[in-house]
């Protein structure tokens, strides 16, 4: 019956929540370790208790708060589901407490340091990657499913699927434009090569659409040039943190980053005045 009962909630995410098909895995394997841990007994008899001794083991397992934070959320939403349809008569999780975890600040890099990494020996293909994860503040995911109509280089403008399916768009800096020009005939070339059909826009050397595994490597090889651990979502919060400092409006970089609270995005004014306070000290130590 849970077998059942979590395929029709998974089509619910995908199809009325139109969640990404990453955000849905996440879910199935959260549900699935719990019912697992509960021997998958039917629904209507797991009870607080159970969830709690559940929470425990992720605790004695060593589960970083984060995660453990993650996995109740998966349990509420979905006894909140099977409850309204009706599956469940009572919500087992209806007052559990989410832990509460430390706020960390992202990890951000200087334009110094986006600089090196673009002086580098790049191809056309990474310098569009970091122009669009740096200068667009891109995820990774929106990146590598472009294709040849997200963009339009006459409006300066770039239009990209994040987050729960929803579209935005963002603007096209002068850099940016430059690298998708220079990269363009190299894209023609692997497509004749290949005699490719495809309307993907960014392409390895193989005719093959991009993979994020293959976005992280670079990003985190380069990174190690820097002496840093770094990874595309650092260019993103990097992007954010560098248009605050200089002035920037909390609601314009919310629209650019794809944010659907405003909270989220104030993180940034965090780092900015961290930022500010490591500058006025280094500068007095000297």
């Amino acid at each position: 019956m849970n077998i059942q009962v979590l395929s029709e909630y998974l089509d619910f995410l995908e199809v009325e929540k139109g969640l990404s098909q990453n955000t849905i895995d996440a879910y199935r394997r959260d549900l699935n370790d719990f019912f697992a841990f509960c021997d998958d007994v039917d629904l209507e008899k797991i009870q607080r208790n159970q969830i709690n001794t559940y929470i425990r083991n992720l605790h004695e397992k060593k589960y970083s708060p984060t995660s453990i934070m993650r996995k109740i959320a998966s349990f509420r939403v979905f006894f909140k589901w099977a409850c309204a349809n009706e599956i469940i008569k009572t919500n087992p999780t209806l007052t559990l407490e989410q832990p509460k975890v430390p706020q960390r600040l992202p990890k951000v890099i200087s334009v110094q340091e986006i600089e090196e990494i673009l002086n580098q020996n790049l191809s056309n293909l990474e310098k569009v990657i970091v122009e669009l994860l740096y200068g667009c503040g891109l995820r990774v995911s929106e990146l590598v499913n472009l294709n040849t109509s997200s963009y339009d280089l006459n409006g300066k403008y770039l239009q990209c699927t994040g987050k729960g399916s929803k579209d935005r768009i963002v603007p096209l800096g002068k850099k940016a434009i430059e690298a998708i020009n220079n990269y363009l005939p190299e894209r023609d070339y692997i497509i004749q090569k290949f005699n490719l059909d495809t309307k993907q826009f960014l392409l390895n050397e193989k005719g093959h659409k991009i993979t994020r595994q293959e976005v992280y490597t670079f990003i985190h090889n380069h990174g190690k040039l820097l002496h840093k651990t770094i990874s595309p979502h650092t260019l993103r919060h990097s992007f954010a943190t560098h248009l605050i400092e200089n002035g920037a409006d909390l609601r314009v970089v919310q629209e650019l980053l794809g944010h659907s609270d405003v909270s989220t995005t104030q993180l940034y004014t965090h780092i900015s005045k961290k930022r500010l306070k490591e500058v006025y000290f280094a500068i007095n130590k000297e």
